[in-house]
C-alpha cells in the first residue's frame, strides 16, 4: 500500500474516506462480482466506491500501478 499512496489524490474540500479502505472495497466488489450498491458497509458508501473506481479508471491509475508493481512500467 505504501507504494500506491503517492498516486492517490489528496482531499481539497472535505475529509475523504481513506483510499486504502476504498481500494479494498473496489477489489472486493470486482473479485466477488457484486453490484456497487451491494457492497458491504465496511468499505464505505457504494456511491464513493463507484465514483472512485470511475475516477481512478479514467486517470489510468490502476493500469499504471499494476505495471509499475510488476516491474514492467
Amino acid at each position: 500500500m505504501a507504494k500506491l499512496e503517492p498516486f492517490f489524490s489528496k482531499s481539497h474540500r472535505m475529509p475523504r474516506l481513506g483510499d486504502k479502505r476504498v481500494l479494498f472495497g473496489i477489489v472486493f466488489i470486482n473479485r466477488i462480482g457484486l453490484r456497487w450498491r451491494d457492497a458491504p458497509k465496511t468499505y464505505g458508501p457504494h456511491k464513493t466506491l463507484s465514483s472512485r473506481w470511475k475516477w481512478w479508471s479514467e486517470k489510468a491509475i490502476f493500469a499504471r500501478r499494476l505495471l509499475e508493481l510488476s516491474g514492467l512500467g
